[in-house]
């Protein structure tokens, strides 16, 4: 079948490993089984993420595609964090750090079993870079297949998610705005099936870049949960695994600049999560791929905002996929010039050939390139004396007036005397909530800040307050929000040197963000600064993850040896 070695006939082929069959016919296989390219099917299913637990079915018809592409499949699982589950408290510190978990499991896997390739089966925030790093790394033939949106949920005759309206009414029940009653309603409603959270956050933005990175399948990003059509997708994952292994296609010739150039572009068009930026650089690294975080700005620079959703709108994903779905979005960024269409993926075709016969179906939910909601697209990059190595914005999901601001800091060390403030009425209309020690090392683990951020949108002050952290978003915030301040606070980024009623500079349009001190009074605030204890010591997985982990601005990856920040 190849004129190549597979790497599973390590484990499979000549007399020295007959040991090694035997333990394989234990378990129930069969020797024509060995005879074919063993294909991993890492599952990420669990019973804690609304994302995840319906992956068995999935994992069954991917691994029925892959023994009706003629290989044999061989299931096993990766671990997966619910960041929904995980806000708010000090198990946030988790989630990002667990990227790299999943990363090294899967490479310890498929090497010690001498895998021939992968699909990959995952949905939420982290798992999916996490899966991609790991595809990346390995250079093995890998087809990434997500689990899907969840549909869109009901509130009183209105269309509902996870943040719109019930993160949202937290701050909202705080400022007496809903009842207790009203706020319980909600939350039996806005999460009615399984699949990722229904708006544009994380999770979905990710499987949307999938497509045009070239690792999934077109529908990848917008097919629903609980629809046929994504256990069909699952099956032509493990037929295409197969396939790639034939035809030695590896991620590497996948994921290559211009590949990652589609996918920023198509993140600009559909306004998607800011930690997009996070976790396509971590990809990118992994791949050996030069991606700077220049390049974000400079492509949404050209690329316009022409889909609204949740947050940043009032469309979810299920509103996408009615609409043409992200083959019908990229078709019209091709149509503009704004493509590499020639880029291989997994279909065995290029981009431009998997895109070629998609129509745009609803104008409002994809709008013309000509009528767009923004000219430019739904990330920027800010700089100035406050993150002097680049600090990041949704953009496309602040509103109007605060797209410039200028007020006085308030400043927090920690999420939580953040959130307390919040929630007490401390905050006024004009004041730039600083939130820090929360960055990769600082936090460790970079939190989502979505209780701060929800609570201040639910009070209805987000045309009036700004937040600024080392830390994340979530992809379901809105507001001027601006995360990823680099360096970060730990590491004596100029955020440590904030004081209370500083006042901070935030103009969007112009990329800047100062705080408005001298460098005279600045170099002095440093000269007095020190390095805070740790807040994770001993032998914890974040302890030596924050004693590894990079900077936000280069994708808060993990040190090879001897590399520094």
């Amino acid at each position: 079948m190849n004129k190549f070695s597979l790497p599973s006939e390590q484990v499979t082929q000549g007399v020295a490993r007959a040991p090694h069959r035997s333990l394989f016919y234990a378990m129930g296989y069969t020797p024509d089984d060995l005879k074919k390219p063993l294909i991993g099917v890492v599952n990420a299913f669990n019973e804690i993420i609304p994302g995840h637990v319906h992956l068995r079915d999935l994992a069954q018809a991917a691994k029925l595609g892959v023994a009706a592409g003629g290989g044999t499949p061989v299931e096993f699982p990766v671990i997966g964090i619910c960041d929904g589950i995980a806000m708010n408290h000090d198990g946030m510190k988790y989630p990002l750090a667990s990227r790299e978990l999943i990363a090294d499991s899967i490479e310890t896997m498929a090497i010690a079993h001498k895998f021939d390739g992968l699909v990959l089966i995952g949905n939420c925030d982290k798992i999916v870079p996490g899966m991609l790093m790991a595809a990346a790394r390995l250079n093995i033939p890998s087809v990434y297949v997500g689990g899907g949106p969840m549909l869109t949920g009901d509130h009183a005759g209105q269309e509902a998610d996870l943040v719109r309206p019930l993160f949202e009414a937290v701050g909202a029940y705080a400022a007496g705005k809903i009842s207790e009653a009203e706020m319980t309603e909600m939350e039996m409603s806005a999460c009615p099936t399984c699949g990722s959270c229904a708006g544009l956050f994380t999770a979905n933005s990710m499987n949307c870049l999938v497509e045009a990175l070239g690792i999934g399948l077109p529908g990848n990003g917008t097919i629903p949960a609980p629809y046929g059509q994504r256990k069909a997708l699952a099956k032509l994952a493990g037929q295409q695994a197969v396939q790639m292994v034939r035809d030695n296609t590896r991620p590497r010739d996948i994921m290559t600049l211009n590949a990652f150039h589609n996918a920023i572009a198509l993140d600009m068009a559909i306004g998607g999560s800011s930690n997009t930026v996070l976790h396509l650089l971590a990809i990118a690294d992994e791949a050996g791929v030069p991606l700077k975080l220049e390049d974000f700005d400079e492509i949404s620079a050209r690329v316009p905002n022409i889909t609204k959703l949740s947050p940043g709108g009032t469309h979810r994903l299920f509103n996408l996929y009615g609409a043409g779905g992200i083959s019908a979005v990229l078709k019209q960024l091709s149509e503009h010039g704004l493509l590499k269409l020639d880029e291989k993926t997994v279909t065995g075709k290029t981009l431009g050939e998997n895109i070629s016969q998609a129509v745009v179906r609803d104008p409002e939910v994809i709008r013309p390139m000509d009528n767009p909601y923004a000219k430019e697209g739904g990330i920027a990059i800010l700089r100035g004396n406050l993150a002097p190595d680049g600090a990041v914005v949704k953009q496309s999901a602040v509103a109007k007036e605060m797209l410039a601001h200028s007020g006085p800091a308030r400043v927090f060390d920690d999420e939580e005397e953040a959130f307390t403030a919040i929630m007490a009425g401390k905050i006024n209309k004009g004041d730039v909530v600083v939130i820090r020690y929360e960055g990769p090392k600082g936090g460790p683990g970079m939190r989502e800040m979505l209780s701060p951020t929800s609570s201040i949108t639910g009070m209805g002050l987000d045309k009036d307050v700004a937040l600024i952290t080392d830390g994340r978003f979530s992809g379901g915030t809105r507001g001027a929000s601006i995360g990823h301040v680099s360096p970060e606070a730990s590491e004596g980024g100029p955020i440590a040197l904030v004081r209370e009623g500083d006042i901070i500079e935030i103009d969007i349009p112009k990329r800047i963000l100062n705080v408005k001190v001298s460098d005279e009074e600045m170099a002095a605030r440093r000269s007095s600064w020190q390095p805070p204890a740790p807040k994770v010591t001993g032998k914890s997985y974040l302890a030596r993850y924050a004693a590894l982990v990079t900077s936000a601005s280069t994708g808060a990856v993990v040190k090879a040896p001897g590399q520094s920040r």
